[in-house]
């Protein structure tokens, strides 16, 4: 800003939108007329875009703009729930109706099987349940990554459509 612009000639963008090209001198000089401050707003641009007004308010602008940025991004997490191989049917319902309420919010969901001694024998079976969940939200959400088995467990993860 001012006297920290270091170059001969810059382009004055007015608030009227208009566009004046002249040297650094009379834009400061203009500036200081007005009593407001000289900004820089494109270093990079040849040459350099500035335009008159006052620094504090041209900075809370621009953190009020980063925050309104920063309040539309919100991170997505990956939701686990874990159910073992003998879960009876409700039980089984009250997670699928869990995990709806994870997808809403637009978090990924990751339904773990897990089995544990004589039941690793039956694979099927836990295929087949995990299957299901797959089956009961096929309405609200897309299958990230596909039914695999990882050591003892089986694993799914679903992203909401879109």
């Amino acid at each position: 800003m001012n006297e920290r612009i270091r170059v001969t000639e810059v382009l004055l963008v007015e608030d009227d939108g208009t566009t004046h090209r002249l040297s650094t001198e009379k834009a400061l000089e203009m500036a200081k007329e007005q009593e407001l401050d000289l900004i820089e707003v494109s270093p990079k641009a040849n040459p350099p875009v500035v335009k008159i007004g006052d620094f504090g308010q041209y900075l809370y602008q621009l953190q009020k703009q980063a925050k309104k940025q920063r309040a539309h991004t919100k991170q997505t997490e990956v939701k686990t729930l874990r159910f073992g191989f003998r879960t009876d049917t409700h039980d089984l319902q009250r997670l699928i109706d869990r995990s709806k309420g994870f997808l809403e919010e637009r978090h990924l969901v990751k339904f773990i099987l897990r089995m544990r001694g004589r039941e690793l024998t039956n694979k099927e079976y836990a295929k087949e349940k995990l299957d299901k969940v797959v089956e009961a939200l096929k309405d609200v959400a897309d299958v990230e990554q596909e039914v695999k088995k990882q050591g003892n467990q089986f694993v799914v993860v679903f992203r909401a459509k879109r």
